[in-house]
Order: C-alpha cells, then sequence, then structure tokens
C-alpha cells in the first residue's frame, strides 16, 4: 500500500478525449451544449501535490436531445414496420458481425479506459474487451439456432401455423460503471440483433471507451436502430421514461434506481424490464469444507476487482468448528493479494473508481469494530484514497450495517453459525436473492442443501466463487436481485416476443403459403435455412 501515486508519462497514460459529438439517428452530430468533464481514480504527484488525473469530456446533454434520441428510435422501429423490425434475420446477423469485426479494432483503446477512468487491471479490462466480443459471436450463433427451429410449419387440429419470436419495440439500455464494457454490450447486441431499436446511456464512471464504438455503429447498422445519450442520468432518463414510448428498460444497477425508473413510466402493463441488480451473495463453509480449497476460491469470490461485482461473495458463514482455521488461511490469503495500479503485474487490488467509496467502507468498517467485530489481517482497515486495502471483519453479526449492506468493496464480514438454520434466517430475511457458494465434502448434506437453497436463489456454486459466466448459462436473480434472465440463449428470448401467424389447413391457404414461401414475399413466413 505504500505506492499509490503515479508519475505520469505519454507512454502509460492515455490521450485526453474530448467527446464533442454523438450517435444520433444514424448521424455523427456536434454537440453545442454543456460538457462534463471526467478523472481518473488515478492520482499522480508530480509537484508535490496529488492530482486527479484528468481524461477528458462528454456532452452533458439535457431533456431535448434526450427525447430527441428517443425520437429517432421510435422513428426506426415505426411501430414495427420500420426497416430493422422486418429485416431478415441474415442481415440483421450480418450488421451485427460487422459491428464486432469494427469494434474489435478498437480494443487497446477500450482497455486503456477501463484502466483509467474504472481502475480495473490489464488483464481483466483485456479479459472483459474478449468476453464481450466473443459473447457477440456466440449470439449470432444461438439465433442462428433459434431460426432454424423456427423455419417450420406446425399443423394441429387443422390449422396451420408458423412460430417466431419478435421484437418487443424501443428499448433504453443503462451499462453498470463495473463493467462498463461487458455488460452494456450484453443488453446492447441482443437487443438489436432481435429487432429491436435501441437508446443507449453510457455509465458514469465509464463512459469514455464507448466513443470509439460510435463510428462503428453507424457503419454497421441504419439510421436510428442505435442512438446515444450522454449526461447525467437524473436529467436524460426520467423524461425518457416519463414519455411512456419506452418499451424495455434494460438496466444493470440499484434496485433503488430501477423501481425509480419504472414508476416514472405512464404504462407500465407495456413496459418489459429486464435488470442485474444488488446482491449480497454469501459463502457457507460446512463443517467438513476443505479449508484451503475453501478460502483459495473466496479470496477470488470477494476481492476480483476489488468485490465491484453484483457476483461477489459479500459475507461469509463459517461453521464455528472451523471458524479459527479459515480466518488463519483467509487472512494471510487476503495479506498476499497485491495492492497497485492497474497496468502492473499481477495486481489484485487497484484504485476504487467511486470516489466516496473508501469513505464509506471506512465507515461500514469502523460501526463493526464498534460493535464487536474485529480486523483480521494484519494489512486490513487500511484507507489510502483512492485505495482501500483488503479487510477481513469477525465476528460479524447482525447488529452491524455490513452485515445487510452490500458493500461492493474490499470489505469482508465473517459470521460464525452453529446451525445451518441461521443461514437460512438470514436468506430468507434479506432482500437479495442472487447466488451463494457452499463448501463441502458430503454428497448427502450437499445434495440436500441444494434442493432448498434453489427455491431462494438462482445459482447455487458447489466447492466454487459466485460469477456470472459461463454466458451460456442463466444470470438473474430473485427478490431485489433481478428481473428477466440473460445469458446467450436467454437474452435472445428476454429482448422478443412469440409471435404466430396462422390459417386454416384448407386448400386455398395452403396454395397463399406456398406462394409466399417459395417466392419470398415475407421474412416472418419462411422456411429458409440460416447457416
Amino acid at each position: 500500500m505504500n505506492q499509490y501515486y503515479v508519475q505520469v508519462t505519454h507512454s502509460i497514460k492515455p490521450n485526453v478525449l474530448e467527446i464533442q459529438d454523438y450517435l444520433l439517428d444514424g448521424k455523427i452530430v456536434p454537440w453545442n451544449g454543456p460538457f462534463s468533464k471526467v478523472y481518473s481514480p488515478i492520482k499522480s504527484e508530480p509537484t508535490g501535490e496529488s492530482l486527479y488525473e484528468y481524461l477528458g469530456s462528454y456532452p452533458d446533454m439535457d431533456e431535448a436531445a434526450a427525447l430527441e434520441a428517443l425520437n429517432a428510435a421510435c422513428k426506426a422501429y415505426d411501430r414495427g414496420r420500420g426497416l430493422w423490425p422486418t429485416m431478415a434475420v441474415e442481415e440483421r446477423i450480418a450488421a451485427v458481425e460487422k459491428f464486432a469485426k469494427l469494434a474489435t479494432a478498437q480494443r487497446e483503446q477500450i482497455v486503456q479506459l477501463l484502466m483509467w477512468e474504472i481502475g480495473k487491471s490489464r488483464t481483466d479490462a483485456e479479459k472483459e474487451f474478449d468476453r464481450t466480443i466473443e459473447y457477440i459471436y456466440l449470439t449470432v450463433d444461438e439465433l442462428k439456432n433459434l431460426e432454424r427451429t423456427q423455419s417450420r410449419f406446425v399443423i394441429e387440429k387443422g390449422i396451420i401455423g408458423q412460430i417466431r419470436r419478435t421484437p418487443l419495440g424501443v428499448v433504453l439500455v443503462m451499462g453498470p460503471y463495473n463493467y462498463p464494457f461487458n455488460e452494456t454490450y450484453t443488453l446492447v447486441i441482443p437487443a438489436l440483433i432481435m429487432g429491436n431499436t435501441v437508446v443507449m446511456k453510457p455509465p458514469r464512471p465509464g463512459v469514455l471507451m464507448h466513443y470509439y464504438l460510435q463510428k462503428a455503429f453507424q457503419e454497421a447498422f441504419p439510421p436510428g436502430v442505435i442512438n446515444y445519450v450522454y449526461g447525467k442520468g437524473s436529467v436524460v432518463v426520467p423524461p425518457l421514461m416519463q414519455s411512456g414510448r419506452v418499451n424495455v428498460l434494460a438496466m444493470i444497477g440499484t434496485s433503488r434506481v430501477a423501481d425509480s425508473l419504472k414508476k416514472m413510466h405512464p404504462k407500465s402493463n407495456r413496459l418489459k424490464s429486464i435488470l442485474g441488480l444488488d446482491a449480497k451473495n454469501p459463502a457457507i463453509i460446512l463443517p467438513d469444507a476443505d479449508i484451503s480449497a475453501a478460502a483459495s476460491e473466496c479470496i477470488t469470490g470477494a476481492f476480483s476487482f476489488n468485490g465491484q461485482r453484483c457476483t461477489a461473495i459479500k459475507i461469509i458463514f463459517v461453521h464455528r468448528s472451523l471458524a479459527e482455521a479459515f480466518l488463519k488461511e483467509f487472512s494471510a490469503k487476503a495479506d498476499a493479494l497485491k495492492v497497485g495500479l492497474p497496468w502492473e503485474d499481477k495486481v489484485n487490488i487497484t484504485p476504487l473508481a467511486d470516489e466516496n467509496k473508501p469513505k464509506y467502507l471506512q465507515e461500514i468498517v469502523e460501526d463493526a469494530l464498534q460493535k464487536g467485530a474485529s480486523i483480521q489481517n494484519a494489512h486490513g482497515g487500511i484507507r489510502r484514497d483512492p485505495f482501500y486495502s483488503p479487510t477481513v471483519l469477525y465476528p460479524v453479526n447482525d447488529s452491524m450495517r455490513i452485515y445487510h449492506e452490500e458493500q461492493f468493496g474490499p470489505v469482508v464480514p465473517v459470521v460464525p453459525y452453529n446451525d445451518i438454520e441461521e443461514i437460512f434466517d438470514y436468506l430468507e430475511n434479506s432482500k437479495y436473492g442472487q447466488q451463494v457458494s457452499i463448501f463441502g465434502n458430503s454428497p448427502v448434506q450437499i445434495g440436500h442443501l441444494t434442493d432448498q437453497l434453489v427455491n431462494m436463489v438462482s445459482r447455487v456454486n458447489i466447492n466454487s466463487q459466485c460469477q456470472r459466466g459461463p454466458d451460456i448459462l442463466p444470470f438473474t436473480g430473485r427478490k431485489d436481485s433481478a428481473e428477466g434472465t440473460l445469458s446467450v440463449y436467454d437474452a435472445l428470448r428476454s429482448f422478443s416476443i412469440r409471435s404466430v401467424v396462422a390459417a386454416k389447413m384448407e386448400e386455398n391457404s395452403k396454395t397463399l403459403l406456398r406462394e409466399i414461401v417459395n417466392q419470398g414475399h415475407s421474412n416472418f413466413i419462411s422456411t429458409r435455412y440460416v447457416f
């Protein structure tokens, strides 16, 4: 924790990026209004005075600009009659593949900004980019599979029918700051490829990197299919929702914000929500657990990207008989984590993107200490903005804030338990329900616990950390943790609805349908095989 300033050189720092235009209705248009400045959580100390590095600026848009973007998206969708929603699937796939190719060329610029704007290590930044591009191509493959199953007619009880998935309308996409590239485009791409049009509000922090994809979107998609809205969420998002013209709210963020936005929509039955929200995923260390293996998985699960992941392990329940041994190993591993700058080799703990986060973490640690917990690791509890050292708290109980609040940082509460019912009580009373990790070796106990836990959370991890991937697996949650399901498979279905064309099994109907299919008069009524 000694080095937390960097002498910045041009070879390390990306060029300052002043975003002066944005994507609207297929055009890159200039912004003539005010701008918001972007500073890195990384500091330099060139003259003895610590300074947050200036990275650039972006348009501080207003209500009128936001509604202009919405108008463009509505025009492109044209009540379902627009070019994009009625386009053949093969053509939409070609557009997405073109975008992926153009986006890949921007890899280094985006990786640099993931490091400098949100403090993500180079290794994790590269993984985030590469995983996102892979996700795009997996989405294309999954849509091809879906189309192959849809390219047939169903005949039942005198009715000929063809069932396909069709778009929902205009989608408002709001990604998170912790995965501003991956979790933004794992919403945008399935929404687009299913024929929806999109208004995208980039996250802040994590805003600048999206500039490098504006031209890729412009070149790959028809006008108005995707439009950017920069600015303060509190200014530009309410008018979009209040208009009633947003059909889908796709957001990764907090349940508080999601609840507020949904209430703004005047036609709640017309709004579909696809949400990834809060979580406080517990790890359960059973009496027969392999302590070393459990500690290793919990370290990765709790501290990867400073614990700033909704899928992070955010509270650990350890059986009292193992508590001392587990804490010794877990604390030693926490102290071994490397604290440093994003481009340093094998760095684990990096600057926190939220400038208020170190102060918040200090507050919840002090609250726990005042109520009987202690810091277990030698280097825990050290705040040197913008860093907060990995911190292990024990014994934690339900009187402490850290027991209930999603800390979203490198502080981990450890709770001793005697009876498994104590953990079920915690899960029942928690407002979260995303995942849980269980560590143990008894097939009987693991099997029995799994049968119960799958009805309380949406993913049970056995002897492994909580996580989102692989991307073919469903990603969702119960209670306040999610709405809708995301994965390569599920996202295509989340951003679409099943529609059917039906006719009586009569000769004139068969002749008519045969003519439509043979002459290619419809992209819906079709038996084309997508390769």
